[in-house]
């Protein structure tokens, strides 16, 4: 009896040591202003700080998603933003792209990730944040 506790011991230790998840993080942005005539600005903005990270990643967890959706906009992007994001512990980041548009209280996002695709922010106090935090540097 004492060997098979050991032996159960054993395995149970195990599978918890391989069925370590990992999180994926969001560990850089590269911010790129888009100017009313299409160009970009010379100027390309890196946020790395943890808490504006945060910030951006909160705002966009209440973004209402699309996917498969595709969208013709009137006007050129505001920005492109360009995400940096670990999925997989050792391995190296993949990167995704956000076309954004600001418009009065809402945002609206395009992304190149596949379960992503056509979004919109409408929640006034979390696109201030965005905007905000975005547009920090200029």
């Amino acid at each position: 009896m004492k060997k098979l506790s050991v032996g159960l011991l054993v395995i149970l230790l195990s599978i918890a040591g391989c069925s370590e998840s990992f999180d994926p993080q969001l560990t850089r942005i590269d911010v790129q202003k888009i100017s009313e005539e299409g160009m970009k600005d010379r100027e390309e903005i890196t946020i790395a700080s943890i808490e504006r990270l945060k910030k951006i990643q909160q705002a966009f967890d209440k973004i209402k998603w699309s996917p498969n959706t595709k969208v013709e906009m009137a006007r050129i992007e505001g920005m492109i933003a360009t995400f940096f994001i670990q999925e997989e512990k050792n391995m190296p980041e993949r990167l995704y792209q956000y076309r954004i548009w600001f418009e009065g209280e809402t945002a609206t996002i395009i992304s190149d990730k596949e379960n992503e695709g056509y979004g919109r922010l409408t929640d006034k106090e979390q696109v201030e944040v965005l905007e905000s935090e975005l547009f920090v540097g200029e």
